[in-house]
């Protein structure tokens, strides 16, 4: 394979996979939100029926991982790689392996149940490998070399990164913040979107300023947008002065596709707005040391996170900024249909009359 082949299958596998965590991520986000401000303060609740819910939101947010790795090996060796994939990436959580851990597990126990299903069996044995020889022995395989072999190495290299992160000062943030605001920016929920999403997402317990970073600039590119709508009104058709309003409330609730329709119709001088947007948003943030105690993005998260006003303050510098440049750079909106001439309206015709 070469590798334009393997980059095209590795994306497809980490797509497939990823679409298929986001509703763990987002069930158990919103619900550990909902929990935490109920409570009051940026804290979890322990006790009661708020301790309760947190605790199902708390489901969520463990079980990513493991499903991340799961689909993983489910896209790569279909059903019978899923159970291999999610105990292994689940084991890779026990062993302190974090995402990375996740993402290689998935990865082994696809690639195993690949292998074992190249053995071949009787018709009337096939469903005995499907359900019963393939999930076993992908499962010893892959979990074996995760707790024998690759899981405390991997451990220990995600030690020395949350460390190293962690000892980031300010302005050595800098950087980081623009790499993953200006990914979060750039396709709004494709692929380079997801990476760094997912990346700050499964960092969430070790490294909250990630998603306090991220989650700011998720909401940027919608919100921008639908800023521009109303400061900029000539700049827009009235069906995308309408969209502009959806678009608000979809960045506030996190969601970056809300920015889609607007890429669509004109790339060129929106993509860069929201990527450059989404960057200096994150890099505020990451600069004013917020926390994002959840794994999602937008002002939903508002009651966990730490330094609020800060976080408001990147996400409204952001959409304006986005907002700016689109207002700056983009032609004014020509009604197509006012240079409809006399000669035109001639040629319409009742096909009734022939």
């Amino acid at each position: 394979m070469d590798s334009k082949k393997f980059f095209s299958a590795a994306q497809k596998h980490l797509m497939t996979a990823t679409g298929y965590m986001i509703p763990f991520v987002v069930a158990g986000g919103v619900i550990f939100a909902i929990s935490v401000m109920l409570n009051g303060k940026a804290a979890q609740p322990t006790t009661g029926w708020l301790g309760q819910l947190n605790m199902i939101g708390s489901a969520g947010l463990t079980l990513f991982i493991p499903a991340l790795g799961g689909y993983i090996a489910y896209s790569m060796a279909d059903r019978p790689g899923l159970a291999p994939g999610f105990i292994t990436a689940y084991l890779a959580t026990e062993i302190k392996a974090g995402f990375i851990g996740g993402i290689i597990g998935g990865v082994l126990a696809g690639f195993v149940v690949m292998q074992l299903k190249k053995i071949k069996f009787s018709p009337s044995y096939k469903t005995l490998g499907s359900i019963f020889l393939y999930p076993l022995g992908g499962t010893l395989i892959a979990g074996g070399v995760m707790v024998y072999l690759i899981g405390e190495p991997i451990a220990s290299f995600m030690t020395w990164l949350t460390a190293m992160l962690n000892g980031m000062s300010g302005v050595a943030k800098a950087p980081l913040g623009a790499l993953l605001g200006s990914m979060i920016g750039f396709d709004m929920g494709g692929p380079i979107n997801k990476v760094a999403a997912t990346f700050a997402q499964t960092q969430v317990n070790t490294l909250p300023y990630l998603m306090g970073g991220v989650g700011s600039a998720i909401c940027v590119p919608p919100i921008g947008l639908g800023v521009a709508t109303l400061i900029f009104k000539k700049k827009f058709s009235p069906a995308e002065r309408d969209s502009g309003k959806a678009a608000l409330l979809m960045g506030f609730c996190g969601i970056t596709e809300g920015a889609i329709p607007f890429a669509t119709s004109d790339p060129l001088h929106v993509i860069p707005a929201n990527t450059i947007g989404a960057a200096v948003s994150c890099v505020i943030s990451f600069m004013l040391g917020c926390l994002n105690h959840a794994p999602w993005g937008g002002l939903i998260t508002l009651p966990v996170v730490e330094n609020r006003l800060g976080y408001i303050l990147a996400v409204v510098v952001g959409s304006l900024v986005t907002a700016s440049i689109v207002g700056l750079t983009k032609k004014a909106y020509v009604d197509g249909s006012k240079f409809k001439t006399e000669d035109d309206e001639d040629l319409d015709f009742d096909i009734k009359q022939f």
